[in-house]
């Protein structure tokens, strides 16, 4: 029998901090998530490089004997870019990233894992956590000096020990190769969810939903529902014969995703306001209590607004130019092709394939679909929006956005002004008029290795 994976990847920025520092990927033969820290423009830079180095594995062909191999080159590779950025980027020094990777090849899977998010396997309804965390009470508890219930309430409990940064020693990962089977759930995630929702919660959510992408929102919706401060992300697969499988494209999310920006969930209810009440300086400032790193000098890093958003650009700038150097490009040109927005060419609606960036002269993005919804028939309010751009999960979302359009559509009033249409003269020369292609949209991609998008 041969498997296949059916996944979900989903994240939320939390109710209290402004930047989502979490990036997560699910695909074919590859999951990953990893969870950010130091600082505003810092953590969501770090976990956007080991999602850019580790998506390169998904796609490819991997003999079975070399998976762990794979993932310590892609994972030492994203350590040297670490290293390099920060080492030009003095003010971010210390930023770094936890890192789950789940690759597979056939029937087996192998995982690399660093740091303090974690992967659960619900076997025979039975849930399981596989990964150990890298954290200074979990290392207190292996050695009997705390027990598991006074690590739960312990003050230093999200002081990490071990994970992916700009230090130029390796990282020291945990390696392991497993066989997937059929009727097998994994979940990964960050400490957003598994510091704020049970395990026994965990696992009755895991075996209630059968489909992976609303049993990661309603995880989601369990962390923000318990006052979730921090990131929450989420990337679910199950193993599944490849007979029970539909064709699924993959899916990024958080800092690596398009719509890094996108708000809470959580809105401003009553666990959003308790939040806000209780937040301290540094989960204002985008780290933890505890100084997740504990490097000390990230509570004095504090640029201004404008500075921070320099350097993110300039991050993600950096990370699309090593991953053109990578050569990865089919599976960067596969992912492009798996991002849609609605925007306008200036009188219509349009529904576009890629993202909506420039690298330069080279637009990052193509038109799918001029539509028949003309800009002006168009609200105030959703014109607004369309100008700005709309993201779309994938086209079929698009499609759902621009349908949603054209019911708030206003169709303008045809008016008895005589048009200035040309005679049609046999004899006078025929005009020469521009091709199709030259009003097709912004340059083709087939090329272009796009791993995660640039920042606005």
């Amino acid at each position: 029998m041969s498997v296949a994976l059916r996944y979900a990847a989903r994240s939320d920025v939390g109710l209290v901090r402004n930047v989502n520092q979490d990036s997560g990927y699910a695909g074919p033969q590859l999951l990953v998530l990893a969870d950010g820290m130091g600082g505003p423009a810092g953590g969501d830079i770090a976990s956007s490089v080991a999602v850019a180095h580790l998506a390169s594995l998904d796609g490819e062909a991997h003999g079975g004997d070399d998976l762990l191999e794979q993932l310590r080159h892609a994972v030492s590779a994203a350590s040297r870019d670490l290293v390099d950025y920060s080492s030009r980027q003095p003010e971010l020094h210390g930023l770094g990233t936890t890192v789950i990777a789940l690759l597979r090849s056939g029937r087996k899977l192998a995982m690399v894992h660093v740091g303090d998010s974690r992967a659960y396997l619900l076997r025979d309804q039975e849930l399981v956590q596989v990964t150990e965390d890298h954290t200074l009470v979990q290392h207190l508890v292996a050695t009997g000096q705390l027990t598991e219930a006074e690590a739960e309430a312990h003050p230093q409990r999200s002081v990490v020990l071990r994970v992916l940064s700009d230090d130029p020693s390796a990282p020291t990962l945990d390696e392991s190769v497993r066989e997937a089977r059929v009727g097998d759930r994994w979940l990964l995630c960050s400490d957003g969810l598994s510091s704020y929702v049970s395990t026994e919660t965990i696992a009755e959510t895991l075996r209630a939903e059968a489909d992976p992408g609303r049993c990661a929102d309603q995880l989601i919706d369990l962390a923000l529902r318990a006052g979730g401060p921090d990131n929450i992300t989420i990337v679910l697969a199950d193993v599944v014969d490849t007979t029970d499988l539909p064709e699924m494209a993959p899916q990024i999310v958080g800092a690596a995703a398009v719509d890094r920006e996108r708000p809470t969930r959580g809105g401003s209810g009553a666990a959003a306001r308790a939040a806000a009440l209780t937040r301290s300086p540094e989960e204002d400032e985008g780290t933890d209590a505890a100084g997740r790193t504990e490097r000390d000098a990230l509570a004095e890093i504090d640029p201004p607004e404008p500075t921070m958003r320099k350097v993110l650009r300039w991050g993600i700038s950096a990370l699309v130019v090593v991953a053109l150097l990578a050569g990865a490009v089919t599976i960067g040109y596969r992912w492009s092709q798996t991002q849609y927005y609605v925007g306008t060419d200036g009188t219509q609606v349009v529904i576009y394939q890629g993202i909506p960036q420039e690298l330069g002269p080279i637009a990052l993005s193509e038109v799918h679909e001029v539509t028949d919804l003309a800009m002006t028939d168009l609200p105030t309010f959703a014109r607004s929006r369309v100008t700005s751009h709309i993201a779309a999960t994938n086209l079929a979302d698009a499609e759902e956005i621009v349908a949603g359009l054209r019911e708030q559509a206003q169709p303008s009033e045809p008016t008895d002004e005589p048009t200035d249409t040309p005679s049609e003269d046999p004899s006078a020369p025929e005009t020469e008029r521009p091709s199709e292609d030259a009003t097709a949209g912004p340059a083709s991609i087939d090329s272009l290795i796009v791993l995660t998008a640039v920042g606005t």
